[in-house]
């Protein structure tokens, strides 16, 4: 196939890493980010905070090793620290307190710490070095005809690009054969897609604020090594459930712990009235943390760093005939509560890119059995499949994932601590190790261990809470079937034809359930 003009719209991981592929292929890039050099440490960030840590995992994982580029996985890999579990804190009613660790997985794997920064560097190094591959920092996506294929950007530094006109920023004109817009919930590019086709369109606002702490290194511990530095287990999400709210604290690489607040709007506005009792409220309900956090800096940190909302959003299709799609936040919007929003986001490049492959083939092979528009020569008929094909199969994921983080909110702020929630993981858990045959995994492994399609994790993971359902129904009811049958046959004997109608009508129901 022809080389082709990709536009990029977003310099974030996900954009970062669609760039990596389509330059992987030869074709000519252009990458346009709203702000300035992310790697520059003055840039910043869009919700001028520190994000909030990553989890790296296997979809992830996966996207960036199908790149085609093995130092960056080594690179990358090299600057992430595995987590096998969650980290409980809390205190007993004898006012002691405890951690208790629930891992991931119960065959050892891991999730990864990353720092957001250095993933996206090393993307943004590699793609520098690439000949084919060309930044235009300080651009704003200001219109889009995506019939022409022609797009219009704001220079938005004046200093260094020029004016066109007293009082107004240059604009520059781009053509291109496909726009991928990555440029996060707000997307600009969606923005423009959705005047050219009939978009379902789904936008939420939960009610939780978050705000971002800092737990510190020990810098007692005088050792080289800085894993050696953390004030707590470095390999592990550490969860303070609230029921309603959480606090949460993940590993950073020079031994501190990037912290998050979790909490609704009207808790906010308590403390934000009188912040003093801000050190008060933590006892009470993240027992342990202002010894990790002085009462002063918890208090400065809640009243410099933003309150943040989370947003969910909802969209399809993705794509306009050959000429845009867009990926990762733009399309799919998460809370952050499965640690998937990233991952989903390299998975969408890793879908994307083996679609347009295939759609590629299809046309080289000119397989004769191939539909006829498959041999068309022409690219963008080619494209227009591949995309067509994206939207169809990664929307149902991607709401699905969407779904399965606002669930898990609950389940982190609230059902570990349920012993229902933990007796049906462990069950799951030794069905999986003892009878593999039967291919049973927990909802967590298949979402964050495999690339399983997110919607067939949510069929799969409904079918095991049937089947559980069943199995502790009939568990109890047999038993309890059999003793009743023969307490009647014994008690009353003429009745015996009748009792026996009865109970076998009562196993039939149990029987029923089971299928």
């Amino acid at each position: 196939m022809a080389k082709q003009k990709y536009v990029v719209v977003g310099a974030g991981p996900v954009g970062s890493l669609a760039a990596l592929y389509a330059a992987q292929r030869g074709h000519k890039v252009k990458i346009y980010e709203l702000r300035s050099d992310l790697r520059d440490p003055s840039t910043t960030p869009l919700n001028f905070t520190k994000s909030i840590n990553l989890a790296l995992s296997e979809r992830g994982i996966n996207a960036i090793r199908h790149a085609g580029s093995k130092t960056l996985l080594d690179h990358v890999m090299e600057n992430t620290i595995p987590m096998c579990g969650r980290m409980i804190h809390g205190k007993r009613p004898s006012e002691e307190l405890y951690e208790e660790e629930q891992r991931y997985d119960v065959h050892g794997r891991d999730i990864y710490a990353v720092d957001r920064a250095e993933l996206n560097k090393a993307l943004l190094d590699i793609l520098e070095k690439m000949p084919n591959v060309k930044f235009y920092f300080n651009h704003k996506l200001t219109g889009a005809d995506f019939k022409r294929k022609v797009a219009w950007f704001e220079v938005q530094s004046p200093e260094k690009s020029g004016k066109a006109s007293a009082g107004r920023l240059k604009e520059v004109e781009v053509s291109f054969d496909l726009m991928m817009g990555a440029d996060g919930a707000h997307s600009s590019v969606r923005y423009h897609l959705m005047k050219y086709l009939r978009m379902d369109y789904q936008q939420e606002y939960i009610d939780t604020l978050w705000c971002e702490f800092q737990i510190g290194t020990n810098r007692r511990r005088k050792s080289e090594r800085l894993l050696d530095r953390f004030v707590m287990s470095p390999y592990h999400l550490h969860i303070w459930p609230g029921k309603q709210f959480m606090f949460i604290a993940i590993p950073s690489t020079d031994s501190s712990f990037t912290c998050t607040l979790f909490m609704p709007s009207a808790n906010y506005k308590s403390l934000e009235a009188d912040t003093s009792q801000l050190p008060a409220f933590f006892d009470q309900h993240f027992p342990g943390v202002t010894s990790l956090i002085p009462p002063k800096e918890l208090i400065a940190s809640f009243e410099t760093n933003p309150h943040l909302p989370l947003i969910s959003i909802k969209c399809k299709p993705y794509h306009f005939s050959d000429s845009v799609v867009i990926l990762g936040d733009a399309a799919h919007a998460m809370v952050p509560f499965y640690g998937q929003g990233m991952n989903a986001g390299l998975e969408d490049v890793r879908t994307l890119f083996a679609l347009l492959d295939k759609h590629e083939a299809l046309e080289e092979s000119n397989d004769p059995a191939a539909d006829p528009a498959m041999a068309a020569a022409d690219p963008a008929v080619q494209r227009r499949a591949a995309l067509a094909e994206y939207s169809a199969v990664r929307a149902p994921d991607a709401h699905a994932i969407n779904d399965l983080a606002l669930q898990n909110y609950v389940e982190m702020r609230a059902s570990v601590l349920s012993p229902t929630y933990r007796m049906r993981k462990s069950l799951e858990e030794w069905l999986s190790v003892y009878v593999p045959r039967l291919g049973w995994q927990t909802k967590y492994s298949r979402v964050s261990f495999s690339n399983e399609r997110y919607s067939e994790v949510i069929a799969k993971s409904e079918h095991q809470g049937k089947v559980i359902t069943r199995v502790l129904k009939a568990m109890f009811w047999s038993p309890l079937i059999f003793v009743l049958v023969g307490y009647g046959y014994w008690r009353y004997p003429g009745q015996a034809s009748m009792l026996g109608n009865l109970f076998g009508s009562l196993g039939g129901l149990v029987r029923g359930s089971r299928r």
